[in-house]
């Protein structure tokens, strides 16, 4: 009896052991890689990431449209937030010697952590079944492809929303997703960094109630810096804003002014009863000096 168990034990073992061997000798489909703006990010601040794939010379049709899931790890390789998506070109387009290139904006959430992190990436499709890629693999198929430190939120330019900002408000299912309603003309008060620096604006436009687009005049001290249409979908703008611009004083106001806001028991005709003054969906306000 002992000696079929362990030949049977031997067997299982044999077929998992051949199993992980088949499994580790697939071809990877492609070889990943990934460019960050800076290696030190301070909470909060927004970070571009360009992420490159080379497709292996050899590698199949892809047989489905393939998520890219991307993972940031402290550095006991816990997982503290993502930025899964699905790549501009999908991936059942994807040729054998391509290489595919794209750019993304993340605002790294506030989260209870500062030090070294890494960012590890794969691909996964239905039944979250993950491909063979080339490169430096953690585990499950899931490929370091950059390292960066994450910096208290005390290093970056803190923005204050001052006249014109409704309450904060936050998704019932996701405590990180944040924004503030403009009314029409709101203000956000910064020190100056009396430097050339960047303005970025994470916003939402809102095609369902907004018949014609919404015009947004960002000002400072009265002197327009830039106007612009809102798009119907929201995007991230960078705006440019110069030393002169900024002035010589200690403290900045940025003005962002809407031609038209809408309020949503009037548009509705009753079907809510939220009577605000409605202007800009803003999910982040963010200025960093260059």
């Amino acid at each position: 009896m002992k000696t079929r168990l362990l030949v049977c034990a031997l067997i299982v073992l044999a077929v998992a052991v051949g199993g992980c061997r088949k499994s580790a000798n697939e071809p990877p489909v492609a070889t990943p890689s990934l460019t960050v703006s800076q290696t030190r990010v301070p909470l909060g601040s927004p970070l571009e990431l360009t992420y490159e794939f080379k497709v292996a010379a050899d590698a199949p049709a892809f047989a489905e449209n393939y998520r890219v899931f991307v993972h940031f790890v402290d550095a006991d390789e816990e997982l503290m937030w993502t930025d899964d998506h699905f790549p501009p070109t999908p991936t059942t387009q994807w040729k054998a010697g391509q290489t595919i290139k794209y750019n993304r904006l993340l605002f790294v959430p506030v989260y209870p952590y500062v030090g070294d992190a890494a960012i590890e990436v794969g691909l996964y499709g239905n039944g979250n079944k993950r491909l063979p890629l080339a490169g430096t693999e953690k585990g499950q198929r899931a490929y370091q492809v950059a390292k960066i430190q994450v910096a208290p939120q005390t290093e970056s330019i803190y923005l204050t929303f001052k006249d014109g900002w409704h309450l904060a408000e936050i998704a019932a299912d996701n405590a990180s997703n944040e924004w503030h309603w403009t009314k029409k003309d709101a203000t956000l008060s910064l020190k100056n960094p009396k430097r050339n620096s960047m303005f970025y604006l994470d916003y939402s436009g809102q095609p369902k109630v907004m018949t014609e687009a919404q015009t947004v005049t960002v000002s400072i001290g009265g002197n327009v810096v830039e106007t612009f249409q809102v798009g119907r979908a929201g995007e991230v703008r960078r705006i440019p804003l110069t030393v002169t611009q900024l002035g010589t004083g200690e403290q900045v106001e940025l003005k962002l002014s809407l031609d038209r806001t809408f309020v949503p028991a009037v548009v509705t005709a009753g079907g809510q009863n939220d009577k605000r003054e409605l202007g800009l969906c803003v999910f982040h306000a963010f200025v960093e000096a260059r």
